[in-house]
């Protein structure tokens, strides 16, 4: 049995459609998922990048790409009133919901559809509130180990070569974004092209850009 690691924030649309389709992507395989919640915004600083919803242009065709997505899935998605938003009372709230800080799918789903379903404000205190007595999680969430745990996520993520979310790592291989779930599947399924050096061949190629200044 395979075990993915998935890397997700509960403020990026993707990782929520990602969520939802997972089951139905991967069905009949054998596998286990940790669910690793994480600040997006930690990735964007440490690569300086910056997120879809900071870009003008792309901002507007990402809400209107991951509604029609939904639409076409036949996922319920609804914009929160305000987005971006500052999911870290979320994220904390996840990462506490379990002892070692890896909450379980319905602890996720619970979070996913408080953001996307209905069209509320995601942040608003006092849905928070209400949110977390349902989900009555096992720490505080503003426990000093909640922070270092989700810090740490972050930090694993780095790490393994993770550079945005939803991401799925296994076996030491990184499947990033929504449209990477048929390719997971294939690996998962065993499909010889991830035995060539295919894969591998990615890393190799040079690039025509030239380095950053420092």
């Amino acid at each position: 049995m395979k075990k993915i690691t998935f890397y997700l924030d509960f403020i990026s649309p993707y990782a929520y459609l990602a969520f939802e389709e997972l089951p139905l992507a991967l069905q009949g395989l054998s596998y286990s998922v940790t669910y690793k919640p994480l600040m997006f915004a930690a990735l964007l600083k440490h690569y300086g990048t910056l997120g879809p919803a900071e870009i003008p242009g792309k901002r507007e065709w990402t809400y209107r790409q991951v509604q029609w997505l939904g639409h076409s899935k036949g996922i319920a998605l609804d914009m929160p009133a305000t987005h971006p938003f500052n999911p870290l009372g979320l994220l904390r709230l996840a990462v506490a919901a379990d002892s070692q800080g890896t909450p379980n799918r319905y602890v996720c789903e619970t979070i996913f559809r408080h953001v996307w379903q209905g069209g509320a404000d995601a942040a608003d205190a006092a849905r928070l509130a209400r949110l977390t007595a349902e989900l009555a999680p096992a720490r505080d969430a503003n426990d000093d180990g909640v922070k270092a745990t989700l810090k740490s996520h972050a930090d694993d993520a780095i790490a393994a070569g993770v550079f945005g979310v939803p991401s799925f790592e296994v076996d030491g291989k990184v499947f990033w974004g929504l449209d990477a779930l048929p390719m997971l599947r294939s690996f998962l399924e065993c499909d010889a092209w991830f035995g060539d050096d295919h894969w591998n061949s990615a890393d190799a190629l040079p690039s025509g850009v030239p380095p950053r200044k420092g």
